[in-house]
Order: C-alpha cells, then sequence, then structure tokens
C-alpha cells in the first residue's frame, strides 16, 4: 500500500480479446464539468502564479483538460454507472479490484443515449456563492448545442465496452493554484461542504504516461531532471497531458490558448480522443527521441491518481516498441525537443516491472506517476492481448 498514490478506473476486465482502443472511449467535453471557484480563489491562484513565474520564468500557462468523472458503459445497466474520482473505486494495492468494464453497448441508440447521459450536470448547492467557470485561465465558452448524432464517433459499430470521460477545461496556473496549492486541504473541505464534492474546486488536469516496453522486454524509465516542477531526480515514465489547442487545431480553428473553449470540440468529441492517444506517443517521441514509426498503438490501461498533488488524475497507457533497447538507449542520448526534462535513462525488465512493490528498493526512486503506471501494468497485463502493430 503506498499513500501517494490510488487507482480510480482499471481497464483489466475488456479481457484480451478487446483491448482499450480510440474506438472504445468517448470524450465528452463539457461546459459544467470545469471546476468551481470565486473571486477571492482566483487572486490566490493569481498571486501564486506570479510568484512561481519570479521564480522559474520558462513556466508557461497552457490549457488543459480537466477530469470530472467518467462511466462505464454495460447492457448489464439500464444507464451508464458513472463514477468521479472524489471516491475511487479501487485501491492501491497490487491486487486491484475488478471494474465492471464489461460487455458492451448493444446498438447504436445505445450509445447515442449514453452519449447524452454523459452531458448530465452536476448539482451545486443553492444557496452557494460559488459559481462555475469556463476556464481560469481566459478559456471561454461558446452557446454550442449537443454533438448531431451525424457528428458523433460511430465508426465502430461493434459490440464492445465504451469508457465515456467527462471532460472540462483547466490550465497549468490553475493546477498549481489549487492541486498544488499549500491551502489544498481548505479547498478539498470547501468543495466536500458547498458542492458534494471535495474535488469541485480543484483543477485535475488530466495527464498520460506511458509503459513503454521495447522490442528485447525492456521497460523504459527516465529519470528527471531537478529544473521540473515536480519529483525533481525521481525516475518516471515517459508523460506529459493532452492538449486542447492541439484539438483545435487539428480542426482548423487556429486560437492562442486565451481563447480555447469546450464548444470548439463539442461538436468533434472524437478529436479529443485522437488527442489523447497521440499525445502519448509524442510525449515519448519528444521525451526519449524515438520515431512515431516505431511505436505500437497505445492501449489505455487505466487511470490512476496522484496524491501528492491532491488526486491529480492521469491516464496510463501500454505501448510497445519495434526498437531494441539498446537503440533506443542512443537514441536518447542523442537529444529530443524535451531532453532538458530528464537526465538519465534507465530499463528495467518487465518481468521485474511486473513483481514491483513497495517493499522493492527501486519503490522509492519512482515518482508517484510511475508507480500508477506500475501498479496498472501488474493489473491489466497488457501483454496478454493481441499484439499491436506498429503506426
Amino acid at each position: 500500500m503506498d499513500p501517494e498514490v490510488s487507482v480510480l478506473l482499471h481497464c483489466a476486465a475488456w479481457g484480451g480479446a478487446a483491448r482499450v482502443s480510440a474506438e472504445s472511449l468517448f470524450c465528452f467535453p463539457v461546459l459544467r464539468f470545469n471546476r468551481c471557484t470565486d473571486p477571492s480563489l482566483e487572486r490566490q491562484i493569481e498571486e501564486m502564479w506570479a510568484v512561481r513565474v519570479s521564480q522559474a520564468p520558462w513556466l508557461f500557462n497552457g490549457a488543459k483538460f480537466r477530469l470530472h468523472s467518467f462511466c462505464l458503459a454495460s447492457p448489464k445497466y439500464p444507464s451508464p454507472s458513472c463514477v468521479s474520482p472524489k471516491h475511487p473505486p479501487c485501491t492501491h494495492s497490487s491486487k486491484v479490484p475488478t471494474e465492471d468494464c464489461v460487455e458492451g453497448w448493444q446498438n447504436k441508440q445505445r450509445r447515442e443515449d449514453l452519449c447524452n447521459s454523459a452531458q448530465e450536470g452536476v448539482t451545486q448547492h443553492a444557496g452557494s456563492t460559488l459559481k462555475q467557470v469556463s476556464c481560469t485561465c481566459g478559456c471561454t465558452e461558446s452557446s454550442a448545442e449537443r454533438p448531431s448524432q451525424s457528428d458523433k464517433n460511430t465508426d465502430n459499430e461493434e459490440n464492445g465496452p465504451l469508457l465515456i470521460l467527462r471532460l472540462g477545461l483547466t490550465c497549468y496556473k490553475d493546477y498549481l493554484g489549487t492541486n498544488w496549492s499549500c491551502r489544498v486541504d481548505e479547498l478539498r473541505q470547501r468543495g466536500e461542504v458547498e458542492f458534494s464534492d471535495p474535488l469541485a474546486l480543484l483543477s485535475q488536469p488530466l495527464g498520460v504516461g506511458a509503459i513503454m516496453c521495447t522490442d528485447d522486454g525492456q521497460v523504459v524509465l527516465i529519470r528527471r531532471s531537478q529544473r521540473v516542477a515536480e519529483a525533481g531526480g525521481l525516475l518516471d515514465i515517459p508523460g506529459g497531458h493532452p492538449e486542447p489547442k492541439v484539438v483545435c487545431e487539428r480542426l482548423g480553428q487556429a486560437v492562442c490558448e486565451e481563447q480555447i473553449s469546450l464548444g470548439m470540440m463539442l461538436q468533434r468529441p472524437e478529436a479529443v480522443v485522437s488527442e489523447l492517444f497521440s499525445s502519448i506517443c509524442a510525449e515519448i517521441r519528444d521525451e526519449v527521441n524515438i520515431p512515431l514509426s516505431s511505436l505500437g498503438e497505445p492501449v489505455l490501461m487505466g487511470v490512476a491518481l496522484n496524491h501528492t498533488s491532491a488526486g491529480r488524475p492521469s491516464a496510463e497507457f501500454y505501448i510497445s516498441c519495434s526498437l531494441a533497447s539498446e537503440e533506443v538507449r542512443k537514441l536518447y542520448w542523442k537529444g529530443g525537443v524535451e531532453a532538458h526534462e530528464s537526465t538519465d535513462i534507465i530499463f528495467l525488465d518487465r518481468t521485474e516491472v511486473a513483481q514491483l512493490d513497495s517493499s522493492s528498493p527501486l519503490w522509492s526512486e519512482l515518482c508517484p506517476s510511475a508507480k500508477g503506471a506500475v501498479l496498472l501494468y501488474q493489473t491489466v497485463k497488457p501483454e496478454q492481448m493481441p499484439k499491436n502493430g506498429s503506426r
């Protein structure tokens, strides 16, 4: 048991015959899934951001997706089973209980009903002085309506499981001012009292990470630079964040970070799914210097929570690499776009990764995001799934 991490969702119950891929995930961006705030909290966030930027002028306030909750679709239930990160259904034991992520939706109409159900909002306390905002980094919401049925991603008509992520918008500044704030316990208490949700006031940006396995069975770890904002000097997996700006650009909407709105993405939620899966490959390319052509298709293992930053969520993937570890090592030392974020590369045999736990000497060297990915890897056992082809 490690208090730094827990598993919010794992996909082991999908089994070996049905990989959790882009076809079985639906991301629904809706304004009401943003965090709540008030003028006093916004002033505190601005003050904290000013201090951080003065200490580290290279900091950049980019828009991020906020994970509000998720829905697990199954024909066992008349409606999706929705879960918020405030009450994780799983533990941080290596023996994580199985989720009800099984079976699949029955037909096209079933999927449409689930997508509509995913838009149901959070009920606020009637007397609350707080409000939900579009995004406190300056993002605004348009009056776009729900996606039309023809716009929904219904390419995959086969029966299969469906995971719906309910997303809002947030930003890096809000993350530092809430999840990473020294007053985070107070914010959680306020959220619980006024919204029955301890995470209502928190940024909760959704990250991505990957257990990447080389052709000779080695898992890649990188040692974080002391210059990074969190977990400096610890071992990590490649990772980062899906970027709302990239989604907008792919939809032909070139905007600056402050102009990003959920309305730009609401008509094409499948573009958000695409970014979620492609962003982890881009992070591996930039951090480890591995070409995209050498990476297999990402397989979603689940979502882990980092409790050193108030339960920040991260979607963890398994990705195979067609290169041997020595080839990867050489590419790493040539340097990628984000080479400055790490100082060393380490390889660990996947059999060792499968046996890691809090009693292992190496465990204390892992940062929370790596620990969460390891727990999911041990639970889902992705190598038992069908082989992924290279990109």
